[in-house]
């Protein structure tokens, strides 16, 4: 084998490890998710959220979530959010604005925070 067989063979046995550790497959295929996310904010003229972003690159082409795993875990998801919001609501110390990441991380795990860091930069440098 030539160097660069050996290099692409590489490649590819790191890209295989890599894609059986994930957890659940998100659609945005090669886009990343800071273009996902700004075209949403163009359609919508809204800001998207980390949450937001979870289940927009979490569904099929037909507006379906793409497993039940998935399906319980933006359930879970929205029950944090909700509760996060009883509490903003009678606590004036609770910012709603940087809350998405602590309900990713409790409900996903601290390894969560790497899959959607590209939102977490695009939310920081966007204001």
């Amino acid at each position: 084998m030539l160097m660069y067989q050996w290099e692409d063979a590489d490649r590819e046995r790191v890209g295989t490890i890599s894609r059986q550790k994930q957890k659940f497959t998100y659609t945005i295929g090669l886009k990343s998710f800071a273009c996902v996310a700004d075209n949403e904010e163009l359609s919508s003229a809204q800001k998207v959220g980390r949450l937001q972003l979870f289940d927009i690159t979490h569904r099929k082409k037909d507006g379906s979530l793409m497993t039940t795993e998935v399906a319980e875990i933006t359930e879970k998801l929205k029950d944090k959010r909700a509760e996060y919001e009883a509490i903003a609501s009678s606590d004036s110390f609770v910012n709603l604005d940087n809350i998405d990441n602590r309900i990713i991380t409790e409900v996903l795990g601290p390894e969560s925070n790497t899959c959607l860091q590209g939102i977490r930069l695009k939310l920081k440098f966007k204001g």
